[in-house]
């Protein structure tokens, strides 16, 4: 399925790998921790992360995103797959210097070109244990498997649609395992999700 989309909204979650927050030493969250991403971040396969100026630390951070197929709220956790359009990859980009310098994270996960999704939208698969995997320049930096996910796909929708109406488009990363790390100019990153693809982007 080809990445025609048009989303109101993208609903991010934090900390949502179990081996992720062991590398932080932090506290297995008691429910989802959520943020926003502007759709105006959005790029797609190919095209360029642009490194803003005001921060000298842009990291990346592979993710499962799940596209919602129709509006939804209060939607049950056995039912949320009948609202799921389908799965793609995202790049959380985060300007982690500014994330720590402002307390809360909207202007640090926010500058456009700060969340590339891609390559396409694959319906029919489990995501219970997908291989998850990020690179740079063919080096791997983060590997894990979907079954290290604190709260589960299906979770995920109902908490979030227990908070506010989901609409068809909009997106929900699911959040990132280990091993998130430093951009830099002329890298090339590569987001990999068993069964979907690759998610080629250029930094600059």
């Amino acid at each position: 399925m080809s990445l025609n989309i048009n989303p109101t909204k993208i609903v991010c979650v934090g900390l949502n790998y179990i081996d992720h927050a062991r590398e932080l030493n932090m506290e297995i969250p008691e429910e989802p921790i959520l943020f926003l991403k502007p759709t105006s971040s959005i790029i797609y396969n190919k095209e360029n992360i642009i490194i803003p100026k005001q921060s000298k630390r842009v990291d990346y951070e592979v993710e499962l995103a799940i596209v919602i197929g129709k509006k939804c709220k209060n939607v049950k956790k056995e039912d949320a797959k009948d609202y799921i359009k389908g799965y793609t990859i995202l790049n959380d980009i985060t300007a982690r210097d500014l994330q720590k310098k402002d307390g809360q994270w909207t202007r640090a996960k926010s500058f456009d070109t700060f969340c590339p999704i891609g390559p396409k939208i694959v319906k029919d698969i489990n995501t219970e244990n997908l291989d998850i995997q990020l690179k740079v320049n063919n080096k791997i930096k983060q590997k894990s498997r979907t079954k290290n996910m604190i709260f589960t796909v299906e979770e995920l929708v109902e908490f979030i649609s227990s908070v506010m109406t989901i609409y068809p488009d909009d997106i929900i990363s699911t959040g990132t395992p280990p091993g998130v790390g430093k951009l830099n100019k002329g890298d090339i990153v590569e987001c990999e999700i068993e069964g979907i693809g690759i998610l080629k982007n250029f930094v600059v």
